[in-house]
């Protein structure tokens, strides 16, 4: 429950005053359900002959102690029934009975359901705020954080995850604010009628509370478990969708819906223990509430029958009366508990990600830059990801408006090369300077806004071609975007489509093809205007009539500007200012095309290799 209240510091601040209306609402509903109950049990004693007496109407004042006010208010009410029976009869006092009491539950029902009215646009804030939260988390993660994360599960806590919170806890939120005001004021009014009884009963309930407690841990537990096979399930289902061309080259369908049918048998077996272990709370509430009422019968009727209470017969019954509108609460609180330690374990499994660090610092006082004007330096970079160096000492100098070229056998440490230049990672050690300046030292938004970025994998969104071009660039005309399109060679085939820049390209642009998709990525990069260009393997995925389409859009992308070039291909990189050739993240041969053939080292041997 600590957590809970934790969650709720976190989120209620900006609905405070909704806490506020509805915790008075509640209080109200609950005094006047008090009033109406103490109304009832005078007119019981005189209509039923429980008890007949001529009461003296009795002087009292707000000075007097709780005790004397209360037993004052309760003989002058008294008094007031007698004298209306006498004046109107019975019958007649029985109808007014009537219509004090739909009177009483009507005033007593509207601040109840606006109690809860006002309870809405938290439960709606706080799940709100906790999914833009997480989702801005995310968002500020490094690129680091996901690679060692599965995507599925990732995708669970945002959804399934964040929707256990909204059910489980937030449903509850009402229960929680609520019903301890309600249980709380009638213990206090307990109390004054008989501290024995009540501390009677504050003695027994402890046990049962205990025992429901014991069944919510374990349920706690259970909903950790389902969570995180939920996620492992969304994992499989991410695969297969993604890979479902090579899933049926390889006839691997029924391997694969037999590894996914028995994960989601498992995940039934723990639904099936979560369930059946949420569906005790009310049985064994009830069950231990009628335990409690039965040692209440007996220890109450023992001391009125011994003579040793300070309450009357008809005092008691108000006492069970009121004791008895106190079990409701308490079974909704007691399955509010349940519900809770349930959501508690998706929360939990949210807050991984808030808990986790970034380990991208941003600078507290940043250097201040604008464009690119000299060189892009590394100084004795080096870098591992967990405990193999993928990077050693690496030194490198690229001056504004070269084309320097990293090739190598996969693995060689070329892309995580050119990820440090927009700070997708930190060195381990060394440095990465633009303009003299190590990049730690810049905003990474100032530094990803000098950059353009066309990779070996087209990154589209389901969108039109205008949003796709323009993503990420603010006012861009329709005329700019036109210009950048045909310097891509993508103005063709976007306007022979039936809306032409407005048509929307489906799912990763799943409607084009693999060379229309890169063109599209490199009409954005044009569009974004760039000093500084990264290309990694922006071809290798191509045929040789797209690569040819792409190389062409890619050399009037290149023009004017400096640019870092991961390639396979070899032939893309001839024009290259230089070659850097690394080997086990060390760059092991430097130079141009020739001059790099003529030294007959690792370069010639890969060239060699893609020329046969």
């Amino acid at each position: 429950m600590l957590k809970f209240f934790t969650l709720l510091k976190r989120f209620l601040p900006p609905y405070k005053k909704y806490v506020f209306l509805s915790l008075l609402l509640n209080l109200l509903s609950t005094v006047l359900s008090l009033f109406s109950f103490a109304a009832i049990i005078p007119i019981l004693q005189i209509l039923f002959g429980i008890e007949k007496t001529a009461v003296p109407y009795q002087i009292w004042s707000w000075s007097d102690k709780w005790s004397e006010i209360g037993e004052a208010v309760k003989n002058n009410l008294l008094y007031f029934v007698e004298k209306n029976i006498t004046q109107v009869g019975a019958i007649t006092a029985l109808l007014y009975l009537g219509l004090f009491l739909i009177i009483m539950t009507a005033l007593k029902v509207g601040a109840s359901y606006f109690a809860s009215w006002f309870l809405v646009p938290i439960r709606t804030g706080v799940v709100r705020d906790l999914r833009n939260r997480l989702y801005h988390k995310i968002m500020s993660l490094p690129i680091g954080y996901f690679t060692e994360e599965r995507k599925g599960d990732i995708m669970s806590r945002i959804t399934s995850d964040v929707n256990e919170v909204e059910v489980s806890i937030m449903s509850s939120l009402d229960m929680v604010i609520k019903n301890p005001v309600v249980i709380l004021t009638y213990l206090v009014v307990m109390f004054v009628m008989s501290w024995q009884l009540t501390l009677f009963v504050l003695l027994v309930l402890p046990i049962s509370a205990w025992l429901i407690g014991r069944i919510g841990r374990s349920l706690k537990r259970k909903s950790t478990l389902v969570q995180e096979q939920t996620g492992e399930l969304l994992s499989q289902l991410e695969e297969t969708l993604g890979g479902l061309r090579v899933i049926k080259a390889f006839n691997a369908e029924t391997k694969l819906e037999n590894r996914f049918g028995a994960l989601n048998e498992k995940i039934r077996k723990t639904f099936t223990k979560i369930h059946n272990r949420y569906n005790l709370a009310h049985p064994v509430s009830e069950f231990l509430g009628t335990v409690v009422i039965a040692l209440l019968l007996w220890f109450g009727g023992t001391l009125i029958l011994s003579n040793s209470s300070s309450i009357s017969a008809a005092g008691f019954i108000y006492y069970i009366v009121i004791f008895y509108s106190i079990i409701n609460p308490a079974k909704e609180l007691s399955k509010a508990t349940y519900s809770i330690q349930k959501g508690l374990a998706s929360l939990e499994r949210v807050d991984k990600i808030f808990d986790s660090q970034n380990t991208i610092n941003e600078p507290l006082h940043p250097e201040i830059i604008h464009t690119f004007s000299d060189k892009i330096e590394f100084r004795n970079v080096s870098f591992r990801y967990q405990t193999d160096w993928v990077l050693q000492d690496v030194n490198l100098t690229v001056e504004k408006g070269k084309t320097i070229a990293f090739v190598g056998q996969s693995g060689a440490g070329k892309s995580t090369l050119v990820d440090l230049v927009p700070r997708y990672y930190d060195p381990e050690t060394g440095s990465v300077l633009i303009d003299g300046v190590d990049i730690k030292e810049f905003n990474t938004k100032d530094i990803r806004s000098l950059m353009g970025n066309v990779n070996q994998e087209a990154i589209l969104f389901n969108d039109t071609f205008y949003n796709n071009i323009t993503f990420g660039v603010e006012n861009a005309t329709m005329e700019q975007v036109i210009e950048a399109a045909t310097i891509a060679n993508a103005h063709d085939f976007i306007i022979a489509t039936e809306k032409e820049y407005e048509t929307n390209i489906g799912d990763r642009g799943n409607k084009l093809s693999g060379g229309q998709r890169q063109r599209l990525s490199i009409a954005r990069a044009i569009l974004k205007n760039p000093p500084i260009l990264i290309l990694d393997e922006a071809t290798s995925a191509l045929d040789t009539e797209s690569e040819k389409l792409v190389q062409e859009a890619l050399e009037n992308l290149m023009q004017h500007r400096t640019t870092l070039v991961v390639a396979h291909r070899l032939s893309t990189i001839k024009k290259a200012d230089e070659i850097c050739v690394l080997h086990e993240g060390r760059i092991v041969e430097r130079g141009n095309h020739d001059d790099l053939l003529r030294l007959d080292g690792y370069y010639k041997r890969l060239y060699l290799m893609q020329s046969f």
